[in-house]
């Protein structure tokens, strides 16, 4: 068995250099019948140290083939998910800040503890991720925002998932969730990362020093979900040598409310509609609040704006008036006017 493998068996640090060796190997198909999807089983156990996982992603980011492109000025909102079920508040509150002039570069996965992640919404959207830097720079001059694809991602990551086949990669869904946000390659951006609730910091803290092209900005709450919530006693740490930003619904100006104003719809048809309502500013005051204050840090992190109130009425007022709306409405346009025609005599039927 691999070093990193024996290592995490007797709860000794991995430290980068034997990552390194443990992803050669993988590449190289050189490890045992069931090694990698043992090593993710002792990956998953609450006594691995910060500092392992801290090298993992710094030894993930030393093999990038470079240069990478830069995207300065763009910002990106992605959670460490697990937490209380609420809908897709990130992907909304991308779309507009988006809409208010942002550039945003988003990033996201597919459901691994939850119903609907980002890709699989954006799927039923029929809104694509881009699949090169070339791709995402093109959608974010056409529209202020991007969707970026798993190029962005540690091709390492892809080798593990057909490495451990037949098993699904879902059963590491909490662990898979909690490093994605440290692990693309999106220099020049400045990132907001919700965490499902104040005892990740420590990690979340030591995973984002591994992170050298962007900054990090993450959040926590006292209702336990990885994003800002209008109702609840939000703090944002946008970095070590940076003041903590505190906001609730007294300094906000919001709505009361509870997580049952923001949890997700479960029937798979009602997606789409409900998605299309939140962004609209229809699914109900705490929900378009909680978006709007979602963007706001969106728009504040970028340096677009400066004031938390005025930041989330503006983003409201865009919700409301249509203009979040057309910009779905124009991206979703684009991704089918782009898509390749399909053959005569496939087409789907109905009743």
């Amino acid at each position: 068995m691999h070093d990193a493998f024996t290592a995490l068996r007797n709860g000794r640090r991995v430290d980068a250099a034997t990552w390194s060796s443990f992803w050669d190997e993988l590449s190289a198909d050189t490890l045992e019948p069931g090694e990698p999807a043992s090593l993710m089983a002792e990956l998953c156990r609450d006594s691995v140290s910060p500092e392992t996982l801290t090298d993992l992603v710094r030894s993930l980011h030393a093999r990038r083939p470079g240069p990478v492109r830069s995207f300065p000025g763009a910002v990106n909102v992605v959670g460490t998910g697990g937490g209380a079920a609420t809908f897709n508040i990130s992907t909304a509150a991308a779309l507009v800040a988006a809409a208010l002039g942002t550039p945003v570069l988003k990033t996201g996965s597919r459901a691994h503890t939850s119903a609907y992640g980002s890709i699989d919404l954006l799927t039923r959207l029929g809104i694509p991720l881009t699949k090169s830097h070339d791709e995402t720079a093109a959608s974010l001059g056409r529209h202020g925002i991007a969707f970026a694809g798993y190029f962005v991602y540690p091709v390492e990551l892809t080798v593990l998932a057909r490495r451990i086949l037949p098993l699904p990669m879902r059963p590491y869904g909490r662990l898979l969730n909690t490093l994605g946000p440290f692990l693309p390659a999106l220099p020049g951006t400045r990132q907001v990362t919700g965490l499902s609730g104040p005892g990740l910091l420590p990690l979340a803290r030591s995973l984002a020093t591994a992170v050298e092209d962007r900054e990090v900005w993450l959040c926590t709450n006292d209702v336990g979900t990885d994003e800002l919530i209008g109702f609840a006693d939000n703090v944002i740490h946008p970095g070590a040598r940076l003041p903590l930003i505190r906001l609730n619904r007294h300094t906000l100006n919001t709505t009361d409310g509870a997580l049952a104003d923001l949890a997700p719809v479960t029937e798979p048809d009602r997606v789409v509609d409900h998605f299309l309502d939140v962004v609209s500013g229809r699914a109900g005051t705490v929900a378009t609040e909680t978006v709007a204050l979602n963007a706001a840090a969106l728009t504040i992190a970028a340096g677009r704006r400066t004031h938390w109130r005025p930041a989330v009425a503006e983003a409201v007022a865009a919700m409301r008036d249509g203009a979040v709306a057309e910009l779905v409405a124009a991206v979703r346009a684009d991704a089918m006017a782009a898509a390749p025609p399909q053959p005569v005599g496939e087409g789907v039927s109905g009743g």
